[in-house]
């Protein structure tokens, strides 16, 4: 495995876009700092960029730079793994480049203890985009025939593994904690 995620590297640092297993589904991910990798995911994917993406991380350090500054009860909620995959959104600085946060004043992340996405992002030294592995308004992708069938070689390097609930995951304000999208089961 370490090859592959040094080849997974290797793309994002040179603008690539990857897919990669997630603790939810597949997900298409490139450095979060590349404007031109993020659109042309977003391209991939269908998306319009006011949709904003999703930052994954394996510890709330390496996205905590991205972030406005926030209570101690705040942070601890919110780089706690808790029931299950929670994608969280949180204020963010104005000056965040709109190709992360789309028409919003906020970020969404989510922390995960998933080993591959663990690894990938300490080797990356930083978060990734991870947005499912879908055109958009189609059902995530959660194999890696699912990728091939999709995005037909359009992809710079698939990283192969297994998905973690195979379910979307929660999405929760992160300032009150109410829940703006349940988790959600996939039928494929």
């Amino acid at each position: 495995m370490n090859w592959h995620i040094r080849e997974a590297i290797r793309q994002i640092a040179v603008g690539g876009v990857i897919a990669y297993p997630t603790d939810t589904v597949y997900g298409l991910g490139c450095d979060p700092l590349n404007g031109a990798a993020v659109l042309r995911l977003l391209d991939l994917k269908q998306r319009n960029i006011d949709h904003g993406v999703i930052l994954i991380a394996g510890n709330f350090t390496q996205l905590e730079p991205l972030l406005l500054p926030l209570t101690p009860a705040i942070r601890k909620r919110v780089s706690t793994r808790q029931h299950g995959p929670v994608t969280w959104v949180l204020p963010c600085p104005p000056e965040t480049p709109v190709w992360l946060r789309g028409a919003r004043t906020t970020l969404a992340i989510r922390i995960t203890d998933h080993p591959v996405v663990v690894a990938l992002c300490e080797r990356w030294g930083g978060p990734l985009v991870s947005t499912s592995a879908n055109i958009h308004g189609r059902l995530p992708v959660t194999d890696a025939l699912g990728i091939h069938n999709t995005f037909n070689g359009s992809l710079d390097y698939i990283l192969h593994g297994d998905c973690g609930t195979k379910r979307a995951s929660s999405i929760r304000d992160g300032i009150t904690g109410k829940i703006l999208r349940q988790e959600r089961s996939l039928k494929q």
